[in-house]
């Protein structure tokens, strides 16, 4: 069995029905955290609409948090949400601009790590961010059908 992520007749994505609940837990964790809404509809009849507008905000706002981080721990557990999330923005047409999300941030860092041993951490130079986000949600794109 599997659900359909749509943007109006069109199928971003064809995930299992247990990869698609994983995934709509993961966007309601991220809408608080983010204290917006994803444009990620519920799940109604094995189909979801997503909302263009409210996606492309989700998306710009979570690439900022991300940007933003140098926590290890963070950026563990947000890299294949983020990625994912990626994958179904460029499927839906949204245009990141890589540049302004790599360049250093305008605010203050947020969620670091601070050891004793290494010192505080701090997010990834920029295009070392960019090349990384794009080479993984180049990778699950091959990995989610439409």
């Amino acid at each position: 069995m599997s659900q359909y992520f749509d943007l109006g007749d069109e199928t971003l994505w064809n995930p299992s029905n247990g990869t698609s609940r994983l995934f709509q837990r993961q966007v309601a964790v991220f809408e608080a955290e983010l204290d917006l809404p994803s444009g990620i509809g519920p799940m109604e009849n094995d189909e979801c609409q997503i909302s263009l507008d409210s996606f492309e905000t989700f998306v710009n706002a979570l690439l900022a948090k991300h940007r933003t981080t140098g926590h290890t721990i963070w950026l563990a557990l947000s890299d294949g949400f983020t990625a994912t999330v990626l994958v179904l923005a460029e499927r839906a047409g949204i245009k990141v601009d890589w540049a302004r999300h790599g360049a250093a941030p305008e605010t203050p860092f947020e969620d670091v790590q601070v050891s004793a041993r290494t010192g505080m951490s701090v997010p990834a130079d920029g295009e070392a961010w960019t090349a990384g986000l794009r080479a993984r949600a180049r990778e699950l794109a091959r990995r989610m059908p439409r």
